[in-house]
C-alpha cells in the first residue's frame, strides 16, 4: 500500500511548478514610464513590499502552468497596484455620536458613579 504525501506546491500548478520554469518576474520601471507625475508619485508613496527603493516594482507570478498565463495574471496585478494608487481617496467626513448615545454613556457614568459611592466608608 502506497502512502500518499502532501504535494509540495500548493498553488494551481501543483507539483508542476516544482518541474517547469514558468514563472515571470514582471519589472517595472516607475519613473521611466509615462504615467503622469501624480501616479507615479502616488505609487512611489505606497508601503509595498513589491516597490524596491529604486522605484521598480517587481511582480513574480507563478500560479498559472503556462508562461503566458503568468504574464497575464502578472500584468493584471501590475494594472490592479496602479488602478488602486491613483484612486482618489474619499475625504473623511467628521461624525459626532448620536443623542441616544450620549445619554446611554452619561447613564452608564451615573450607574458606574453611584455604584462607587456605596464603596465608601458610611459616615454616622
Amino acid at each position: 500500500m502506497k502512502s500518499r504525501s502532501a504535494p509540495s506546491a500548493p498553488s494551481a500548478g501543483g507539483q508542476n511548478v516544482n518541474k517547469v520554469a514558468s514563472a515571470v518576474h514582471l519589472r517595472f520601471d516607475i519613473q521611466a514610464s509615462s504615467l503622469p507625475a501624480a501616479a507615479k508619485a502616488s505609487l512611489l508613496a505606497l508601503r509595498d513590499q513589491r516597490i524596491t527603493k529604486t522605484g521598480v516594482i517587481v511582480i513574480k507570478a507563478q500560479e498559472h502552468r503556462t508562461f503566458e498565463k503568468n504574464r497575464e495574471a502578472a500584468l493584471l496585478r501590475l494594472a490592479q497596484l496602479i488602478r488602486m494608487a491613483i484612486r482618489p481617496l474619499k475625504k473623511r467626513r467628521p461624525t459626532r455620536p448620536g443623542r441616544a448615545a450620549v445619554e446611554r454613556r452619561m447613564d452608564g457614568k451615573t450607574r458606574r458613579g453611584k455604584l462607587k459611592a456605596l464603596r465608601q466608608k458610611v459616615s454616622f
